[in-house]
C-alpha cells in the first residue's frame, strides 16, 4: 500500500528494515528513489529532529559518482526521512554472503571506489562513521571494472551521527558495528575521518579473507582486539597491498593514510593483482575465552544457548536485495570498557586463520587428529626402543671374547 512522504514523496514497496528505520522504494517529481523512514520514536525525539535539519546542508551537498547521493531530508508531522538515489543493485554484504571473498583485484577496486567517495566526503567535512559491506551498494547496470567488479557507491552517510545525539548515547556508550571500530572510539575519542579509514581497511581484509581482523566471539572481545592485538598477514597477497592494510589498520589514527592517498595507492596496485584468485584460507577459531567478554551489548534481546549468532547489518537501499529482518541493525549500541577491561586477555597478534581443510581446534576431527598424532608417536617411540635394544645386543656379540672349545684337534708331534 503507498503512502505519501511528504509533499513531494510517495512511498510504494518496503526494501528492507533495520534498526534505524525502514527502507523504502519510492517516487518523487524526478523519478524513483530510495527512502530511509526513521523510527517513530526516532522522529518524535525533538532533539534529534533538530539536529536532523542542521544536518541537512552538508549532506544534500554531498556529490560524488561514488557516493549514494541524498536528495532530499523530510521533516513531515511524524515523518522523518532521508531520500537517496535508487541504486540498481545489491550491496557488498549480500555478495559477499553469496561468495564468501572476492579476488584480490575485484576487491581492490571496489574499497578504492569506497576511498574516493570518502576522500569527497572528508574534504565536505563530513565523517562517515559506519563502513561496512553492508553500507557499500554495487551497480549492476554500469560497465564492469578491474576483475569484473561494480562500481560501488557508500551510502547512509550522516546516519550514525543523526542517531548519535547526546541524550541517546552518552560517553559511556559507542554507536557502531564492532567488526568496524577503529580503537579510539572504543577508547572513547571523538571519531574522525581517520575511523573511516581503519573501518575501511577492515573492509578490504574481510573481502580478501572472508573475516575480519578482529571479529569473532563476544562483542567485549572484539572491542578488546581492535586496542591490544596486531592484524595476523594473510598468505598469498602481494607485499605491497599487504604493508598498505598494515598501515591503515594502525592502532595511532596519525598513522593511516587519508581517503585520497588510499584511493590512489590501491589503483596503483591493480595491475598487479590481475588474474589472482581469491585466497585459500579458513576463518580462524573463537575460544572460549573468546566467548565471555566484558562490554555487553547496551540493548537488544540476549541470545540465547545453541543459537547462531547473526551478522549484524544495515538494510540494502536497492530493489530486488533479499528480505532483511531486524537482526540486520544499522548500527549495535555498547558501552566503552573500562582500561582494565581493555588490558585484559591476551595481547600480541590477533587469531591466525587456519589452513583451508585444516580441522578446527577442538572439533570431533581435530580430537581425532591428535589421538592419532599421539598413537604415531606412542608407536615410533616403542619402535625406536626396541631397534635400539637390538642394536646394542648386536654390538654386544660382536666384541665378546670367543668361547672355549673343548673338541679343537691340535697336529700330533712326531
Amino acid at each position: 500500500m503507498a503512502r505519501r512522504i511528504g509533499s513531494r514523496y510517495t512511498a510504494h514497496q518496503i526494501l528492507g528494515r533495520g534498526s534505524a528505520g525502514t527502507v523504502w522504494l519510492g517516487e518523487g517529481p524526478d523519478g524513483p528513489v530510495a527512502i530511509k523512514l526513521l523510527r517513530e520514536d526516532l522522529s518524535s525525539d525533538q532533539e534529534l529532529v533538530g539536529r536532523f535539519v542542521q544536518e541537512r546542508t552538508a549532506l544534500l551537498g554531498l556529490e560524488h559518482p561514488h557516493v549514494v547521493s541524498v536528495r532530499d531530508l523530510v521533516v513531515d508531522g511524524n515523518d522523518l526521512a532521508l531520500v537517496m538515489d535508487l541504486v540498481r543493485g545489491t550491496d557488498l554484504r549480500t555478495r559477499l554472503d553469496r561468495e564468501r571473498r572476492l579476488a584480490p583485484e575485484a576487491a581492490v577496486a571496489i574499497v578504492a571506489d569506497v576511498a574516493d567517495g570518502l576522500a569527497a566526503a572528508h574534504a565536505a567535512g563530513v565523517v562517515h562513521r559506519d563502513v561496512k559491506p553492508e553500507n557499500v551498494l554495487l551497480d549492476m547496470q554500469g560497465p564492469l571494472g578491474p576483475g569484473g567488479s561494480h562500481r560501488a557507491l557508500l551510502t547512509d552517510f550522516g546516519v550514525a551521527k543523526l542517531i548519535d545525539t547526546p541524550r541517546r548515547t552518552r560517553a559511556t556508550k559507542i554507536i557502531g558495528t564492532p567488526d568496524y571500530l577503529a580503537p579510539e572510539i572504543v577508547e572513547g575519542l571523538p571519531p574522525r575521518a581517520s575511523v573511516d579509514i581503519y573501518a575501511l581497511a577492515t573492509v578490504l581484509y574481510e573481502l580478501l579473507a572472508g573475516f575480519t581482523p578482529f571479529g569473532g566471539g563476544h562483542p567485549g572481545a572484539v572491542l578488546r582486539r581492535h586496542v591490544t592485538e596486531t592484524v595476523v598477514p594473510l598468505p598469498g597477497i602481494p607485499d605491497e597491498l599487504w604493508q598498505l592494510l598494515v598501515q591503515c589498520l594502525a592502532k595511532a589514527p596519525a598513522s593511516r593514510l587519508r581517503a585520497s592517498e588510499l584511493g590512489a595507492r590501491l589503483r596503483e596496485l591493480l595491475p598487479l593483482l590481475a588474474g589472482m584468485p581469491p585466497l585459500d584460507v579458513d576463518e580462524p577459531d573463537t575460544g572460549p575465552e573468546e566467548d565471555a567478554g566484558e562490554a555487553v551489548p547496551a540493548s537488544g534481546p540476549s541470545r540465547s544457548a545453541g543459537e547462531p549468532v547473526r551478522r549484524r547489518g544495515a538494510v540494502p537501499l536497492v530493489p530486488g536485495a533479499k528480505p532483511s529482518d531486524s537482526n540486520r541493525d544499522t548500527h549495535t549500541s555498547m558501552r566503552v570498557p573500562a582500561p582494565d577491561e581493555l588490558a585484559g586477555g591476551a595481547r600480541g597478534t590477533a587469531r591466525a586463520p587456519r589452513a583451508s581443510g585444516a580441522p578446527r581446534p577442538g572439533s570431533a576431527r581435530n580430537r581425532a587428529v591428535t589421538r592419532r598424532r599421539r598413537l604415531t608417536v606412542a608407536v615410533a617411540a616403542v619402535l625406536l626402543a626396541a631397534a635400539g635394544a637390538a642394536t646394542w645386543l648386536a654390538a654386544s656379540d660382536d666384541t665378546a671374547a670367543p668361547p672355549e672349545d673343548t673338541h679343537t684337534s691340535t697336529p700330533a708331534v712326531p
